[in-house]
């Protein structure tokens, strides 16, 4: 702060500011704006001594906004991501070529004059004077250094950059007044060392840092002689000098710069001339900008971190305030992404779905008992081009997903046993289970109000020899509709909303499954890969949820200080009993050991899953986990307008595709490359006892068997869904982001109309754009 007299009025500085506001401003302002001297001077004159005194004593500085770097879990830079490509660092970790170089080339006299440098504005008004115009400045380092602070307060608004570039004598009056305060308060070193830090260098570098990353791939401290005064050339025009784009122009001005270093003494003219004939010698390093250059394909990983950090409240209460923290940058975020994982799900991916094929694949692997997301990838890679997308298959909308999620089919199963088992029914419950039936009558509703078939909805099985009875743990393995129609109809549909509820289930869009039975039994509501790890991880945590967690630390660096941030955490709450828990573990492991999902097991680990598959195989999933993690894969169109029937995905031929087939092995490479060295532990299996009836047994056993053969031909068929997937709409436009909705649930698969179910109550507002859309539920 200026300092005062002990006996009151104006301090020294202040006289000097008052004095220079009538005596040189007018002169000063001239000397830098388009007006000519002659004949303006009276008129600049006039009233500012008023204007410069009422300005605010004081410059508020920003902090730089600068580079934010995303890292794995164990340090790995995941990717860098900035509004502003920049480094701040210490007067000492720059080249004293570099800073010699840029006061020889825009303010020699810096260290002898103050704030304004008096002979260079007589100087600039003799010359603009006799051109008419504007020929020659006489900014000095802090005056420039001053402008490129109101630049960056005012960000990426171009109103605001104009008004802080503007040439107008309002303007330099006030970077006049803020310019003794720097000049005071700072002094020449850090005058020098800011400027150095703020100043924009071209091929988007701002600072020096950045600027010699850019152009010659090293630290700013290690520059030379003739790659400084390059760089320092810059500052008058980084278009015009580019070296980049225009070499012979570039070595036109670091020649400028060298001879006005030894004009001024800092070289000798040998060492001029001989640095002026060598060539630029650039080694220029691209800029490596946002998620888009992410590693081991982990760019929707990054993207998600990003969503997460302008979404949670935890940085800031408004969107807003957390944009701008964002946006200032300096962050170091350590993610919980697991190098092993995402590597193993990258490979797994590129494996078995090609970016060129007609349906893309999406996986997610989460660590149950701490929600941490380990990997995250999907077929189609981040970007805007063929083949590429911008949406992040495995997540909700408001993070940057598709519209809806994806109906998972069968793989909703597991939530129905779970709340009919925290309902008391036993692992042995039976149900009669026919191949066909109509829907129940009436089905509870949490609302009081019951669902009620007036459209006499019917539904059947995958196979005709699919006829029960069944008891759970063969209607578990064999994915058997009718049962699990009939255990809803038993217990209700609100212990099933509110189980999924304690697992966090909830469609893409973020709104809760709707109640009707086949959202709560056969998955013809759209979820998110992430939402379906996350849920059965709880199966594999015992029955204890945690809310999924990208972020492990984040520092903050400003102003040279590193402070930390608070993050969001994992809340782990108690969803099902460990003994419900243990149960769907059993039942579920033996999906893999002899159901539906033989072909996704594991063969060094205890593991468990199901699958799931859409009707006209729009979708096919496969939800598995061990006792240590827990992996969603989905695969299919996002536009829901790709029937998997004799069609070729990574380079193999299907005549159907079914959740054990396609996304079976993705999740099973997947996990087994994540897995690898990992320990095994067990899962804490119960005795769930067969039925007692011997010829019961037999007849099971057939049916078995025949379903399992059923199952090799057809694969895992939909539920009977028909719909196609755009509730009756022309398809899914302009990449699904029109239409593409949710379809309903038939009887036979022949009903074109929704058959089985009334189409969902969900509907797209028109004109709304975000993402594909989603289609029918379905079977396995």
């Amino acid at each position: 702060m200026p300092k005062k007299r002990s006996g009151g009025g104006l301090s020294p500085t202040q006289q000097a500011a008052k004095f220079l506001g009538v005596s040189v401003l007018s002169g000063a302002v001239l000397a830098g704006i388009a007006i000519p001297a002659v004949g303006a001077l009276g008129l600049a004159a006039k009233g500012s001594v008023e204007s410069f005194e009422e300005l605010p004593a004081n410059l508020k500085t920003p902090p730089l906004s600068q580079r934010t770097t995303i890292l794995d879990a164990e340090g790995g830079k995941i990717a860098t991501v900035y509004s502003r490509d920049r480094t701040v660092v210490d007067l000492k970790d720059i080249s004293p070529h570099l800073q010699k170089a840029i006061v020889a080339i825009e303010d020699s006299r810096f260290y002898e004059h103050g704030a304004v440098d008096l002979k260079g504005v007589l100087r600039a008004l003799n010359r603009n004077a006799q051109t008419g115009g504007v020929s020659e400045g006489a900014s000095t380092l802090t005056q420039q250094y001053v402008k490129n602070v109101f630049v960056e307060e005012a960000g990426d608004d171009p109103t605001k950059v104009a008004q802080a570039t503007q040439q107008t004598i309002g303007r330099k009056i006030r970077e006049l007044k803020f310019a003794i305060q720097v000049e005071e308060e700072l002094g020449k070193k850090k005058i020098l060392e800011n400027y150095l830090n703020i100043t924009y260098f071209g091929q988007q570098a701002y600072g020096v840092e950045a600027a010699a990353q850019r152009y010659f791939s090293k630290p700013a401290k290690d520059l030379t002689l003739q790659e400084s005064a390059l760089i320092a050339g810059l500052v008058q025009s980084p278009s015009r000098y580019d070296p980049v784009n225009d070499e012979a122009e570039a070595t036109k001005r670091r020649n400028v710069v060298l001879a006005r270093m030894a004009e001024v003494g800092d070289i000798s003219r040998e060492e001029a001339a001989e640095a002026s004939g060598t060539p630029l010698g650039l080694k220029v390093s691209k800029p490596k900008n946002g998620c888009i250059t992410a590693v081991d394909d982990a760019a929707f990983f990054c993207d998600y971190v990003r969503e997460v950090f302008l979404n949670d409240p935890v940085f800031g209460k408004k969107q807003e305030d957390r944009a701008k923290v964002w946006n200032q940058g300096g962050l170091t975020i350590r993610t919980t992404l697991a190098p092993q994982a995402q590597k193993s799900v990258r490979e797994s991916l590129k494996t078995h779905v090609y970016k060129s094929d007609k349906v893309a694949a999406a996986t997610t692997l989460v660590e149950p008992g701490s929600g941490k997301i380990l990997a995250m990838g999907q077929s189609k890679p981040f970007g805007y081009g063929k083949d590429e997308t911008e949406y992040n298959y495995s997540v909700d909308a408001a993070m940057g997903g598709s519209n809806f999620g994806f109906p998972t089919g069968s793989t909703f199963k597991p939530f129905v046993a779970a709340a009919a088992l925290e309902q008391g029914r036993p692992a042995t419950q039976t149900y009669p289970a026919p191949y066909e039936m109509p829907y129940p009558d009436r089905v509870q509703t949490c609302s009081g109000n019951p669902w009620v078939n007036s459209r006499n909805e019917e539904l059947e099985n995958e196979a005709e020899s699919e006829v029960g009875p069944y008891d759970l743990k063969g209607a578990m393995a064999l994915s058997v509709n009718t049962f699990f129609v009939e255990m809803l109809a038993d217990i209700g549909m609100c212990p099933v909303v509110k189980m999924t509820d304690a697992l966090g289930v909830v469609q893409g869009n973020g709104d809760k499954v709707p109640e009707v039975p086949s959202s709560m039994t056969l998955g013809s509501t759209g979820l998110s890969p992430l939402t379906m790890a996350s849920a059965y991880a709880a199966f594999a945590n015992r029955g204890m949820y945690c809310t999924p967690i990208a972020i492990e630390s984040i520092t903050q660096k400003i102003s040279g200080k590193q402070q930390s941030l608070e993050v969001p955490k994992s809340t782990c709450k108690r969803a099902m009993s460990e003994g419900t828990a243990d149960t769907i573990n059993t039942l579920l492991q033996g999906v893999v050991d002899s159901g539906t999902g033989r072909e996704a097991g594991l063969t060094d680990r205890q593991n468990a899953g199901k699958t799931g598959t859409t009707d006209e195989r729009r979708n096919a999933w496969f939800v598995g986990y061990t006792p240590n993690l827990s992996g969603a894969v989905w695969v299919g169109s996002p536009q829901q307008d790709v029937k998997m029937q004799n069609i070729t995905i990574g380079g193999v031929s299907h005549a159907l595709v079914f959740g054990g087939a396609v996304p079976g092995p993705i999740w099973k490479d997947a996990m087994t490359g994540a897995l690898s060295g990992k320990e095994a532990p067990s899962f804490n299996l119960v005795n769930i006892p067969d039925r007692e009836d011997e010829d019961e047994d037999e007849d099971e056993d057939e049916n078995r068997d025949r379903g399992r053969d059923r199952d090799r031909d057809r694969g895992n068929n939909g539920n009977g869904d028909s719909n196609d997937g755009r509730n009756n709409n022309a398809g899914g436009i302009i990449g699904g982001l029109f239409g593409g909705g949710n379809g309903g649930n038939s009887s036979g698969g022949t009903d074109t109309n929704g058959g089985a179910e009334p189409l969902p109550t969900i509907s797209i507002p028109e004109n709304f754009i975000q993402g594909p859309g989603n289609g029918p539920g379905g079977r396995r």
